[in-house]
C-alpha cells in the first residue's frame, strides 16, 4: 500500500465546475489504459499503471498521498470527486482512492470506457466504493471495437471480447437512475457515422443522457487523426438529430 500511496498515480485538476455534474469537485486522472484510441489527446496517462509510462514525463504526476492532501485541505469547499483516465478501474489505486473521499464526505463520479465490467459490478456491489454518477465513453459500434487494440495482430482475436465486455457494463450501469448515470461518444468521422449512431442507439437506455462531442484534430495519439477534419456543424446536427429520435435527452456538449 506504501507504494501506491506514493508513487505516481495521475493528474489532478484541483478544482472543477465541469467533471461533476451540479458539483464543484476535484477531479483525478489516473494512468493506465488498456487500449489505444487513435484520436486521444491524454497521451501520458495511456502507459503502464506502474511504470513511469511509456510517454509522460514523471513530474506531470501527483501520488495518491497528494491526492488526500488536497481532499483533507478543500474538503469544506468541494463536494465531489470524478476520477477519470485513461482507464480508472484498471488502475490499483482506485479503491483506496474512493474510499478515502467517501471518508471525507465526497460523492464519486467516475468516468469509464466500459471494458472491465467484472471490476465495475465489484465496485458497484460494495457500499463504500459505489459511484454516486457513473458516465461511460462509447467509441464507436461495440462490434469495431478491435479498432483499439494496443496490438493490431490481435485486434481479431480482441474485438469480441471487447464488444461482450461493452454490452456488460451498459447493463450494469443501465441499473442506477438516470440522473446518476451518461454516455458520451467523441464524434470522431473515421469512427462514428450514421450507422454507428444506430448501432449505440439500440445498446443504450432510451432514457438515457446521451453526450456527443465535437472531434478535436489536434494532439492526437495518431498523429494521421490530426489531418482528419472533424465534421461540419451541419453535419454535427445531423448524427445529433438521428441520435434523439430513440433518445430525446441526447445532445451536443
Amino acid at each position: 500500500m506504501q507504494d501506491l500511496l506514493n508513487s505516481p498515480a495521475g493528474t489532478l485538476i484541483k478544482t472543477s465546475l465541469v467533471d461533476f455534474p451540479e458539483r464543484v469537485a476535484a477531479a483525478v486522472f489516473l494512468k493506465g489504459c488498456p487500449i489505444r484510441c487513435p484520436y486521444c489527446y491524454n497521451i501520458s496517462l495511456i502507459g503502464d499503471t506502474e511504470s513511469s509510462t511509456d510517454f509522460a514525463e514523471e513530474n506531470e504526476f501527483v501520488s495518491l498521498s497528494d491526492i488526500f492532501a488536497h481532499l483533507e485541505k478543500r474538503k469544506n469547499v468541494l463536494s465531489g470527486l470524478a476520477i477519470s483516465g485513461g482507464e480508472p478501474l484498471e488502475n490499483p489505486r482506485l479503491v483506496p482512492l474512493i474510499k478515502k473521499a467517501r471518508e471525507l464526505g465526497y460523492k464519486i463520479k467516475l468516468d469509464t470506457n466500459g471494458l472491465f465490467p467484472q471490476k465495475l459490478k465489484d465496485l458497484c456491489d460494495a457500499p463504500l466504493t459505489r459511484p454516486d454518477y457513473i458516465a461511460m465513453d462509447i467509441k464507436t459500434s461495440p462490434d469495431r471495437y478491435g479498432l483499439f487494440c494496443p496490438d493490431k495482430n490481435r485486434a481479431q482475436d480482441f474485438s469480441k471480447v471487447y464488444e461482450k465486455n461493452i454490452l456488460a457494463s451498459i447493463s450494469i450501469i443501465s441499473g442506477f437512475p438516470v440522473e446518476c448515470r451518461e454516455f458520451r461518444t467523441v464524434l470522431v468521422p473515421a469512427l462514428v457515422d450514421e450507422a454507428d449512431i444506430e448501432k449505440i442507439s439500440g445498446i443504450i437506455p432510451h432514457d438515457s443522457r446521451w453526450y456527443l462531442a465535437q472531434f478535436q484534430n489536434q494532439s492526437c495519439l495518431d498523429p494521421e487523426y490530426c489531418k482528419i477534419e472533424p465534421y461540419s456543424a451541419e453535419q454535427t446536427e445531423k448524427l445529433v438529430e438521428l441520435a434523439r429520435k430513440t433518445h430525446p435527452l441526447a445532445q451536443l456538449r
